[in-house]
């Protein structure tokens, strides 16, 4: 299935949803999606993640190395679970916000949703490449 890119009103505003449906259990995709050690084999700028096996919580922070690049600071800002079971994880890098990460349940497995800022559209293709990618990662987890 190929991603679906929307744009969709939230406790933040308006922001790009850019989505993917994938055959497994929504916690599988939560524990990819949320597990450090995994962000580097989803995340196409993510080269390396210090530190390297954590799950994400609020207040979470650590650093990214961006393209096999520079390191720069991380923060999770919130992680919620709200009451249809969907679960959610914002962070901040280098004290910018960037991307949240959804998992929502879907009919035949789970939906995984990265939600952009609308002055950041730029980079939805990077999220496209990400929601690709999540495929194999799913597969190496299973």
């Amino acid at each position: 299935m190929e991603s679906r890119v929307r744009v969709e009103r939230g406790e933040s505003g308006r922001r790009y949803a850019v989505s993917r449906e994938y055959a497994v259990p929504p916690e599988r995709a939560w524990s990819v999606l949320a597990g450090t050690e995994h962000w580097p084999t989803w995340g196409p700028t993510v080269s390396a993640v210090r530190p390297a096996d954590a799950t994400v919580h609020e207040g979470l922070t650590g650093d990214v190395q961006v393209l096999g690049g520079p390191w720069v600071p991380f923060e999770v800002t919130s992680v919620d679970v709200d009451d249809r079971g969907v679960r959610r994880w914002t962070w901040s890098v280098a004290r910018i916000p960037a991307t949240g990460h959804r998992v929502e349940r879907a009919t035949d497995g789970c939906r995984v949703v990265f939600e952009v800022p609308l002055l950041a559209g730029g980079y939805v293709p990077v999220c496209q490449r990400a929601l690709a990618a999540l495929a194999t990662a799913f597969d190496a987890t299973a």
